[in-house]
């Protein structure tokens, strides 16, 4: 076993960042107790990920593991996340993808119970894509589910509903991920709302098109 990745900056900025990120996600009602995960690339071959079971206030740098895209751990902290399988398939499939958030976010997490895309019903859809798509279900903590979640997210969505289960988001930056995650619960609680009341009014494909555009360069990386 080795342990570069975790010893030199890059992989300690890595374990910093899913210990900060983790408490972000918990502070911000994306998810309960010790649901969900966070990663981190580290490098074309590595990811830093939270690990199982420890509550995100207790998570220490140390605590994290760094782990290659085959699943070989190569600097140990606790035990990986269960998750960790869907995690690797995604950063081997998508060099764009920095960081990834796995929630279990109240109102998107309705919708990947009904098995139900989130539709464009508000313009801040287009941070994700043309809608939130789902990924069929699988048990979780497989391989099988990452596979489905890299299916559904294909090259140009950042962001899937994983069926009777929860949210994935994808990001440059783990900080960009986390600001996905929220974009998803929040389109998907305006879109809940707007259901409960009568027949949302959905954008035309172009308009999210353009809306793409514009949202490319906005803001600043976190």
């Amino acid at each position: 076993m080795t342990n570069t990745s975790g010893d030199d900056a890059t992989g300690r900025d890595a374990r910093e960042a899913v210990k900060r990120y983790g408490r972000e996600m918990l502070e911000k009602g994306l998810t309960k107790a010790t649901g969900g995960n966070v990663s981190r690339r580290t490098g074309p071959e590595g990811f830093a990920i939270s690990p199982s079971g420890v509550p995100y206030p207790e998570i220490e740098p140390e605590d994290v593991p760094i782990l290659d895209l085959d699943g070989d751990v190569v600097h140990d902290g606790k035990k990986p996340s269960n998750e960790v399988d869907m995690h690797r398939l995604v950063y081997a499939a998508r060099d764009d993808v920095g960081g990834i958030v796995h929630t279990h976010s109240p109102y998107a997490s309705t919708f990947a119970s009904l098995n139900d895309p989130i539709r464009p019903s508000h313009y801040l859809i287009a941070f994700i894509g043309d809608k939130v798509p789902v990924a069929e279900y699988v048990t979780y903590g497989t391989e099988a589910l990452g596979r489905k979640a890299v299916a559904a997210l294909g090259e140009e969505y950042n962001a899937c509903l994983l069926a009777n289960h929860g949210v994935l988001a994808v990001g440059d930056t783990l900080g960009s991920a986390l600001e996905t995650a929220e974009m998803v619960e929040y389109c998907a609680r305006i879109h809940y709302q707007a259901r409960a009341i009568g027949e949302p009014e959905l954008l035309p494909d172009e308009e999210v098109d353009h809306l793409r555009e514009k949202f490319a360069d906005y803001g600043e990386e976190r």
